[in-house]
């Protein structure tokens, strides 16, 4: 393994839940602590600093001491906002930084070496881009992202109203990192109720 160069690690919270029935879903309890509490005690180790990208009132998730950082692509573009959003703010709050990782804030489960395994792999691959997969699902949110590629992405959402992740990063180049989905896939997220009694069951299986 590599060390992995310095990462900003941005917490995706932007969406709007409609599966959940509204309200934050990495609010939502799992093995008696919030979703999102799990996703950082996981992700900070990893990372040169965390991030939070959600939108609406930032005082919601004050207890974090995360800065919060909303989308500026209107409308609700989708995650891809949500990456940018994270691309520019480590362009001008962290300039020393060249790379971003991105994670989805349902997801309780995210692997100890999340970050420094897509280093690894975008190396050998010599690719700008990696993903995350389990049992031959991507999972496109869950990702490195290079920031010099920040104008391009912007161009994308902004001029060619382009949403879907996977349609940007073919343009690029991404290269897809394995990781083995049991006892526990660690890119489950939580979309709906069921997935969150579903999350309780799962966590079960690793105490």
């Amino acid at each position: 393994m590599i060390d992995a160069p310095k990462t900003i690690g941005v917490i995706l919270a932007g969406g709007l839940a409609r599966r959940m029935g509204g309200g934050d879903k990495p609010l939502q309890t799992v093995g008696g602590t919030t979703i999102l509490d799990r996703v950082i005690r996981t992700l900070r180790p990893q990372c040169e600093e965390l991030i939070l990208n959600a939108n609406g009132d930032p005082e919601r998730f004050a207890w974090t001491a995360l800065p919060v950082v909303p989308d500026d692509v209107p409308d609700f573009a989708g995650p891809l906002a949500g990456v940018l959003a994270a691309l520019d703010w480590t362009a001008g709050h962290r300039p020393d930084v060249d790379w971003v990782v991105s994670v989805a804030a349902d997801s309780p489960f995210l692997p100890p070496d999340f970050v420094v395994r897509l280093h690894q792999a975008r190396i050998e691959s010599a690719m700008p881009l990696a993903q995350a997969e389990t049992n031959g699902q991507t999972y496109p949110v869950n990702a490195l992202w290079k920031v010099s590629l920040r104008g391009d992405l912007r161009h994308a959402l902004v001029e060619e109203g382009m949403r879907k992740i996977d349609a940007w990063t073919a343009r690029h180049g991404v290269v897809s990192v394995i990781w083995p989905a049991d006892p526990v896939d660690p890119f489950f997220n939580a979309n709906t109720p069921e997935d969150v009694a579903e999350a309780e069951r799962l966590a079960g299986l690793l105490l």
